[in-house]
């Protein structure tokens, strides 16, 4: 019973990831919006420029920006927002799981 729990566990958190984040908005969030306000965007040749005031024009690259999972792709790659997402479920419950069983109790249960 504990196994088909388990089993039924990873294949909806893997088909969540790699099938739904297909249909996740690429609209900037909350927070994105409220950086920007004050601000017009204009795209350039270079990229994108920020016109105005505003708080994301302090911003620069994040430090893992080319690591091989940023922006939610596969090394930048278009349409592996699915594969990333797969990764990342595996990644965490290994790390999760690892970290489990290092922290579990070692000592028999006793029933008295």
């Amino acid at each position: 019973m504990r196994a088909r729990f388990w089993i039924g566990f990873l294949v909806v958190a893997l088909a969540v990831a790699g099938g739904l984040s297909y249909f996740a908005s690429s609209d900037p969030d909350g927070l994105d919006t409220v950086a920007l306000n004050g601000c017009t965007v204009t795209e350039t040749t270079a990229g994108e420029q920020l016109d105005g005031t505003c708080i994301a024009q302090n911003a620069g690259e994040h430090h893992t920006a080319g690591s091989p999972l940023a922006d939610y792709s596969v090394f930048g790659g278009d349409g592996t927002v699915g594969l990333a997402g797969v990764i990342g479920v595996l990644v965490t419950l290994v790390l999760a799981g690892g970290l489990f069983w290092l922290l579990r109790s070692r000592t028999p249960n006793r029933r008295e």
